[in-house]
């Protein structure tokens, strides 16, 4: 057990005082993350290990590189592969294996496939080369597309014509309305994500109260922030359902209502397809017809890859939707670790997987 200091301390004991009381009527407790920095804070901190073991902290599909399809990676590694045009993405997305390979292997294979931390920066390197393409990876939840939003607002402000965005984003939303209509994954409550929440606010969320009785509690990432949360998620269980907020000093019940709009001027909603889920209804976003010279599907007559079986063995779509914990399966530290990943769960930074081998093996 981990959790320090004496503050945390008294927090836990709190929670764990409050599960025994809720434990004397019913068997056990299932509380899910939605948010892949939760899932590393709790692994890191021990809160998972200390808490008593009836209450199940399980992780859920909160980490934009876990829940991108096999089927995306294909797509983005089969336009990576032509003539004239660079790819350009966030760090983690080019490890994640696709049924093709990864985007590293096709880059040791020769395709120009560059690695940034924003947005903006492919779009000043095709500002830098107007002879060659240049094609973002729009992947992320509500909290990215505000960036690439402005990121196409600026290109066309500046008259570039050699960048695009192959959009993936996925909506936190429309995934908690599946998970809780899904009567075998049985949660009990949510602990909702801070970042994600600081952009869409907590309304977005009522829905999951009224219609599905479940505990809510938007919830930061301090490990004290988390047992905070987790315990008002008890005492929800205990006198009745409700949202809360615990992340106040970041997230307001509106949101951001300037990132909101920016979203809403450059995109549009539409389905989306998920890893371990399939397809959701209206929980993608897409660039709006105005903007579709942006768009890299539009531009280069993209089909979306099928989607295909996962790597044999690899169980990370069980493992987002909080049916198993990663050391369950039976890859997991043997053949697939971070240096040798199977998954994405084991890619990402945040994924369920990397946290429990770094953290809980």
């Amino acid at each position: 057990m981990k959790v320090t200091p004496d503050s945390d301390q008294r927090l836990l004991i709190l929670v764990n005082e409050q599960v025994t009381r809720l434990c004397q009527e019913r068997d056990g407790i299932r509380l899910m993350e939605v948010c892949g920095t939760h899932t590393m804070a709790i692994s890191a901190s021990g809160i998972r290990r200390a808490v008593d073991p009836r209450l199940k902290l399980l992780s859920g599909p909160g980490c934009p590189v876990c829940v991108t399809t096999d089927a995306e990676i294909d797509t983005a590694r089969q336009l990576a592969e032509r003539q004239g045009l660079a790819l350009v993405t966030f760090g983690d997305m080019i490890r994640v294996p696709g049924s093709l390979g990864s985007l590293a292997e096709a880059k040791a294979e020769g395709a120009d496939i560059r690695v940034v931390y924003s947005p903006q920066d492919g779009l000043k390197m095709a500002m830098a080369e107007p002879e060659k393409e240049f094609v973002f990876l729009g992947v992320g939840f509500e909290t990215t597309a505000p960036t690439v939003a402005a990121t196409v607002l600026a290109a066309a402000e500046r008259r570039v014509e050699n960048f695009s965005v192959l959009t993936m984003f996925k909506l936190i939303p429309p995934a908690l309305e599946f998970i809780a209509s899904a009567k075998k994954m049985k949660i009990d409550g949510f602990i909702l994500p801070g970042h994600v929440s600081t952009i869409i606010g907590s309304q977005p969320y009522e829905f999951l109260v009224e219609r599905f009785g479940l505990p809510c509690c938007i919830t930061g990432f301090e490990p004290a922030d988390i047992l905070e949360g987790i315990l008002l998620l008890l005492e929800q269980l205990e006198h009745g359902p409700g949202l809360a907020i615990q992340y106040r000093r970041s997230v307001r019940p509106e949101g951001n209502r300037v990132a909101q709009q920016l979203i809403n001027d450059i995109f549009e909603v539409t389905d989306a397809e998920w890893r371990g889920i399939g397809r959701i209804r209206n929980s993608g976003l897409k660039l709006k017809p105005d903007w579709q010279k942006f768009d890299a599907r539009v531009r280069f007559g993209l089909r979306s890859a099928r989607s295909s079986r996962p790597a044999s063995g690899c169980r990370c779509g069980e493992v987002l939707l909080g049916l198993m914990i990663p050391s369950e399966c039976r890859l997991f530290g043997r053949v697939c670790t971070p240096e040798t990943p199977k998954g994405p769960c084991m890619v990402s930074s945040e994924g369920a997987c990397a946290a429990y081998y770094r953290y809980e093996r």
